[in-house]
């Protein structure tokens, strides 16, 4: 099995992210019309940091969580996919723990204010 290369220009420029910040992800999705025509546009993700994984690596990836009408949804997100506009910092709060995954059952997160 060989092991592919990559180009400098493929790694994406990223901020930090950490656990318990509140990140602005925008994504690049392709809509199909009722013609059947091609359309691309931006979509924004915008939620918890609840997981890391990978670091700044090509495989890194990044476990974003909001609420949108009561119910949890979750999004993993390749941080140096072509699909990925840019990420942005909303707000830096850090949290006591490297892995939120505790925000799934509804409690409050251990997040400095």
């Amino acid at each position: 099995m060989m092991i592919p290369t990559f180009r400098p220009e493929q790694l994406k420029d990223i901020p930090v992210l950490k656990a318990g910040y509140v990140v602005r992800v925008h994504q690049k999705i392709k809509d199909i019309s009722a013609e059947g025509k091609e359309k691309e546009r931006i979509q924004v993700f915008e939620g918890q940091v609840i997981a890391t994984k990978g670091g700044k690596a090509m495989n890194g990836t990044v476990t974003v969580r909001k609420i949108s009408s009561g119910i949890g949804v979750e999004r993993i997100f390749p941080i140096h996919s072509p699909n990925i506009e840019k990420i942005e910092v909303v707000k830096a709060t850090p949290a006591r723990k490297a892995k939120l995954y505790y925000t799934r059952s509804g409690q409050e997160a251990k997040i400095k204010e």
